[in-house]
């Protein structure tokens, strides 16, 4: 190998080596599908037409089980997303009570609220 290129390549490992260590900045995530809409809205679709809490609720269980999936290790293990204490038609209501109490947030901060009511008391 060429000398000439050796600091030249050791310079540039050492600079991808830097850059892959360094911690990457927050993003901003864009929440899609039906999750992303206002309580305002989902209190007026469900009142047009209350079969939607239904697509609405699917919406809030994938997205619940996807931050259990995302969780770090050790984080909201074992935690239960149909526990028998608050079965599914009482989630249902938890997120149509906040919208209704919360038209100024969204139906995603609805589920994030359920998503800590699951998890209960931090002990």
């Amino acid at each position: 190998m060429n000398r000439t290129k050796t600091p030249i390549l050791s310079i540039a490992a050492a600079a991808l080596a830097i850059l892959l260590s360094t911690p990457a900045t927050a993003e901003t995530v864009k929440i899609v599908g039906l999750g992303a809409s206002s309580c305002a809205r989902f209190n007026q679709e469900i009142g047009e037409n209350p079969a939607l809490q239904r697509d609405y609720f699917a919406w809030a269980q994938g997205f619940m089980s996807g931050a259990l999936i995302r969780a770090p290790q050790g984080v909201d293990e074992g935690l239960d997303l149909t526990p028998p204490s608050f079965p599914l038609q009482e989630q249902v209501g938890f997120l149509r009570a906040f919208c209704a109490k919360n038209q100024d947030q969204d139906y995603m901060d609805a589920v994030r609220a359920l998503y800590h009511r699951l998890r209960g008391p931090k002990t």
